[in-house]
């Protein structure tokens, strides 16, 4: 069956002041395939689409629409709030990242496992949301800090800008836990971290309840369903920033998720590769770890 993406308004404007249209946004997609794709592959997408670009506050989408070509793939998952079955779209080659675009999705947000291993995430996901009052230093801060816990845990942690205010950082799972397991290893981390930085995070969720000046720790994007920009997405921000795997000595106070964008990353990618691959490896022993934790609290 011949796969071809109709691009419909390429000459609309996505990013008003940098002139950026939809039709650089679907350029830069089809460029970034090859390194989007494996952090794609066979999830469930849950849409946000932004018709009119970055100014347009736009709509959330989970269920495929009827109309779709009969190349795009979807899975069907029973939602347990509503009880009902929701089609999601799945983006496993270069045409169906185009056509998902093409419904003016800026950023792609995937599942944390795939259709294969639902119950079973790939990794965890430490997501480091600032308050209005932060810098990104606090917030580079707190990602050396998760960084220092898991090495003394002997665990690997893989970091990324968000493209937007904070950073994430990915500790590999394998599929060999379940989303239980992730949260309750996410939260025990969130709480050693604050533990550590005690005056600049915190685990109040509520923006209004938190002080001005202190980073979330988000430990709840390990559940079921829950989604994160994807490595190498591009961002409904000013400047078309993308969310740009990091190495760790590139970690440290003067970054800028500004920094990176659909301008420009190719140029990085030329010359770094693709720094995300170990998200996805085969993940840390997670009994050893807890065991080494308890030992040493015994201390």
């Amino acid at each position: 069956m011949k796969k071809n993406a109709e691009i419909t308004h390429p000459e609309k404007i996505y990013w008003p002041d940098e002139h950026i249209t939809k039709g650089e946004l679907i350029d830069y997609y089809r460029q970034i395939a090859p390194y989007i794709l494996p952090y794609m592959k066979n999830r469930p997408l849950s849409l946000r689409r932004q018709p009119n670009g970055i100014t347009d506050e736009g709509f959330f989408q989970k269920d495929a629409s009827d109309s779709r070509p009969d190349w795009i793939k979807t899975h069907e998952i029973l939602a347990e709030s509503t009880g009902k079955m929701v089609n999601y779209y799945i983006a496993n080659d270069v045409e169906s990242l185009l056509y998902i675009a093409n419904l003016g999705c800026i950023e792609m947000n995937p599942w944390n496992s795939t259709i294969s291993k639902l119950d079973n995430p790939d990794y965890v996901v430490m997501d480091i949301d600032p308050s209005d009052k932060n810098t990104f230093n606090d917030v580079v801060d707190v990602a050396l800090t998760i960084k220092e816990l898991l090495d003394d845990m002997g665990a690997e942690g893989f970091c990324k800008t968000s493209g937007a205010s904070g950073m994430h950082v990915y500790i590999p799972f394998g599929k060999k836990y379940d989303y239980d397991q992730a949260r309750d290893f996410a939260e025990m981390l969130a709480h050693m971290v604050t533990e550590r930085l005690p005056k600049l995070t915190t685990l109040e969720r509520s923006l209004s309840k938190r002080k001005k000046d202190q980073i979330y720790v988000d430990y709840l994007q390990n559940r079921i369903g829950q989604t994160l920009a994807c490595a190498y997405s591009a961002r409904p921000k000013p400047g078309a920033t993308v969310s740009t795997p990091l190495e760790w000595a590139e970690v440290q106070h003067g970054l800028s998720p500004k920094d990176f964008t659909i301008k420009n990353i190719f140029d990085r990618l030329d010359k770094k590769g693709d720094l995300f691959k170990g998200a996805l490896g085969k993940g840390i022993k997670l009994d050893k770890i807890l065991q080494k934790l308890s030992l040493a609290g015994e201390d």
